[in-house]
């Protein structure tokens, strides 16, 4: 994005933090309309860009009151905040999109690895905060890094300003989702091995029995977890490079990310709402993917 007649105008801006009045959400998924309308109801302006965006996406953005400026450039160009929070594989992309010189602060909210969070930082420049959220979008906690961070905690929301550099919040969000995301697919692979080898009601009595919390976890984050499996792909990816960068090894998170990529290739429907129906469709489908023509 060029600079155009205002460039000392951002210069400025570059050089002194300012109060953030606008903020743009890139984009209006399910956890960016919910902090956007959490925003513009404490007040603050929220805008966003849709072109080339979904109808669903669009639908979203009107149901939170987020209201679109047009092309991405606009968005940014009034805004005093961008928050980037998209599915992983496209945060690089939207940075490398706005470039450096944006005057907004510019947090990137996504599941990335802290490798990827420096690249995002290089690509858009000084005004950069390094953001990991957790929790659902009724609740999220923001837990920021980096040198701007505590211009972030301004913001009316839970933001948690961590110590350290750039990529410490996307650390944290990767060990994490590790254990979340990560056990939510290792749930699915068992339970679809045991519903091919006609095993599962005997395995899930028997957590039933002695781990009733991973049967609950199973019963409410398999069936939820269908219609985020395309990005949690890249998330799982971009774990296992974060544990490969520190020497451990990334495959038990890269067969995470396979087993997510078969879910989303299964296409199952809405429809499937317990676990009982994921279960048998995703090992239908598996059957099926395996049998000989």
């Amino acid at each position: 994005m060029r600079a155009g007649a205002g460039r000392q105008r951002q210069y400025d801006r570059l050089m002194a933090p300012s109060e953030i009045r606008t903020v743009a959400i890139l984009s209006t998924g399910e956890m960016g309309a919910a902090v956007g309308r959490r925003l513009r109801l404490q007040g603050l302006r929220v805008v966003t860009s849709l072109q080339g965006r979904s109808a669903r996406t669009g639908e979203r953005a009107l149901d939170a009151g987020i209201e679109d400026v047009g092309p991405l450039a606009d968005a940014v160009r009034v805004a005093d905040l961008v928050l980037s929070i998209l599915p992983p594989g496209q945060a690089l992309a939207l940075a490398r999109a706005v470039g450096r010189d944006a005057a907004a602060l510019y947090a990137d909210c996504n599941a990335i690895s802290p490798e990827t969070a420096v690249q995002v930082g290089e690509a858009v420049g000084h005004r950069y905060v390094d953001v990991g959220i957790i929790g659902a979008p009724r609740a999220p906690r923001l837990y920021g890094s980096g040198p701007h961070a505590p211009e972030l905690a301004r913001l009316p929301l839970d933001v948690r300003v961590l110590d350290g550099p750039v990529g410490q919040a996307s650390a944290l969000k990767m060990c994490y989702a590790s254990l979340t995301k990560g056990l939510i697919a290792l749930l699915t692979e068992s339970l679809v091995t045991a519903e091919a080898a006609g095993l599962r009601e005997a395995l899930e009595l028997e957590l039933a029995d002695s781990q009733p919390g991973l049967l609950v976890a199973a019963q409410q984050g398999v069936p939820g977890m269908l219609p985020k499996a395309y990005r949690w792909v890249a998330e799982m990816e971009e774990i296992a490079a974060t544990f490969a960068a520190r020497g451990l090894t990334p495959r038990m998170l890269e067969g995470a990310a396979d087993v997510y990529r078969f879910v989303e290739s299964a296409g199952l429907s809405g429809e499937q709402r317990t676990l009982d129906q994921v279960v048998a469709a995703l090992q239908g489908s598996l059957a099926a993917s395996t049998r000989p023509e």
